[in-house]
């Protein structure tokens, strides 16, 4: 786990620098995205000035890094303020939509991963399958669009796009949350599958522990462990997730801004969105290694 932990600062600095690198190299130039292409060119060489984008490249990572020591990532070209602010309204967006995809993918996904388990081989093991299967193949960009053309404009049930009640969260967290469901019921499913076989469990059944308890209390902690590192990962890629959907509903969240930062050429607010981005999908990763290392203690030395 420390070594793990060592590792953040330059999982993070490889992470700006690739962006950053990547930013540069992509044709266009905000001032001129700013000013209109009918712009003057000394007007254009002050705006350059001003917002630092005259200088080399190594300079401009530099002070990019520097003001991060800080907690200064400076300011938005598009938005005209600092990053911070502009990324800390949007980022609560994108924590409730994720947090609500992934508890609807928990919900759904380790049930029926043990149901199927336990079922194997039946009617309802092969349904749920076959669900799985579905779930995993539907991209996101066109699950969003049927359950609005559906569930907003036919049934008029549900609102198309925004945040504001719960009724906006429901559609943008089921499209997050279907494919993560059914990679959870299909790993669940295998987990559980192995450990069924294991002695021990035919040990607490021979010992009269109920079916119910044999599950609960020795089948499931056994299976969790492969399960909850899953999680943590698929937690981290609901963020990456995020930019599609969010773009789909209009849901005012990170992912959708750093579409719009990316359009415009903001570079800092990119590497701002980046570096949030990075740093939550990490410490979701490291939460999980934690609760694996709680679950199974062999776990732990290798940590």
């Amino acid at each position: 786990m420390r070594r793990r932990l060592l590792l953040v600062p330059a999982t993070l600095l490889g992470a700006l620098a690739l962006v950053f690198a990547f930013l540069h190299l992509v044709p266009g130039d905000p001032v001129e995205v700013m000013l209109g292409e009918f712009a003057m060119p000394a007007d254009v060489a002050s705006m350059r000035r001003g917002l630092g984008l005259d200088r080399p490249l190594p300079v401009q990572f530099v002070r990019f890094l520097a003001g991060l020591v800080t907690g200064d990532l400076g300011d938005s070209i598009a938005f005209r303020a600092p990053v911070t602010r502009v990324i800390a309204e949007r980022y609560l967006a994108t924590l409730e939509l994720a947090a609500a995809a992934l508890l609807l993918a928990l919900l759904a996904g380790i049930p029926l991963g043990v149901l199927a388990a336990l079922r194997h081989g039946s009617a309802a093991d092969a349904l749920i399958r076959g669900l799985s299967l579905l779930g995993v193949c539907v991209p996101s960009v066109w699950l969003g669009p049927l359950l609005i053309l559906v569930f907003s404009i036919q049934l008029a049930w549900l609102p198309v796009s925004g945040r504001g009640s719960l009724a906006h969260l429901v559609l943008p967290a089921t499209t997050l949350a279907l494919g993560m469901a059914a990679i959870l019921i299909r790993l669940t499913r295998a987990s559980m599958l192995a450990v069924l076989r294991d002695a021990h469990l035919r040990t607490a059944v021979a010992k009269g522990a109920s079916a119910c308890r044999t599950v609960t209390h020795h089948a499931l902690p056994s299976a969790l462990p492969p399960v909850v590192t899953v999680v943590g990962l698929q937690a981290g890629a609901l963020l990456a997730g995020a930019i599609v959907t969010e773009t789909v509903f209009s849901w005012p969240g990170i992912g959708r801004l750093l579409v719009q930062a990316i359009a415009a050429r903001d570079y800092p607010l990119v590497q701002g969105c980046v570096l949030v981005v990075a740093v939550t999908y990490i410490l979701m990763n490291v939460t999980a290694d934690l609760l694996v290392a709680w679950l199974d203690p062999r776990t732990r030395e290798d940590a």
